[in-house]
């Protein structure tokens, strides 16, 4: 069976398409993340791979749970068929277990389109405004892209960060750097 993430791809940007014409990327987003919320609890899925179930009841069921996770101008709730069609064709082609990937492909879509790059800052303690801001700007320079910073904390580390931005990893910790030390002294 393909990857998860294969099948979600063309969904992913079929939606974004969509999403994009309708100038509409930011409700797309929204009501995509509340739905792969809902789609990693286990009871969630545990009640839709139920067989006796209908394609119809299974419908009826997430966009219930849909409406109340959602505002009334979510594209899964309301007149909006769109949505609802999204998560019939994922009922249908038993793909509902893919809308979490869906989700994520949907944003990094999204981030390009607006230009913009998600980044995680991983530090010991928690950084300043003032320090953010100077991270910040370093990485909107050697990105050339709108930064979209969320931080963490990791009391493991020593001390320094590692900034994760997509598949790029700079890591300035010291651990790293102490690793990276007494690997050059055995060398």
């Amino acid at each position: 069976m393909a990857d998860k993430h294969t099948l979600a791809r063309p969904y992913a940007v079929a939606i974004f398409e969509v999403a994009n014409e309708s100038n509409d990327l930011a409700s797309w987003s929204k009501a995509l993340v509340a739905a792969k919320d809902l789609l990693i609890d286990d009871q969630v899925m545990k009640f839709l791979a139920i067989p006796t179930l209908t394609d119809d009841e299974k419908l009826s069921f997430l966009l219930d749970l849909l409406k109340t996770v959602t505002d009334k101008s979510s594209v899964f709730a309301g007149e909006n068929k769109q949505g609802t069609n999204v998560l019939k064709l994922l009922l249908e082609y038993r793909r509902i277990s893919v809308l979490p990937e869906i989700a994520e492909h949907f944003d990094k879509l999204k981030s390009n389109a607006e230009n913009m790059i998600d980044v995680t800052m991983t530090s010991v303690v928690p950084l300043s405004s003032a320090e953010q801001k100077v991270i910040t700007t370093a990485l909107k320079e050697r990105f050339g892209r709108e930064i979209h910073l969320q931080t963490e904390i990791n009391e493991t580390l020593i001390g320094g960060v590692i900034i994760r931005a997509g598949d790029i990893v700079i890591d300035r910790s010291m651990r790293s750097r102490l690793e990276s030390l007494s690997n050059e002294l055995i060398a």
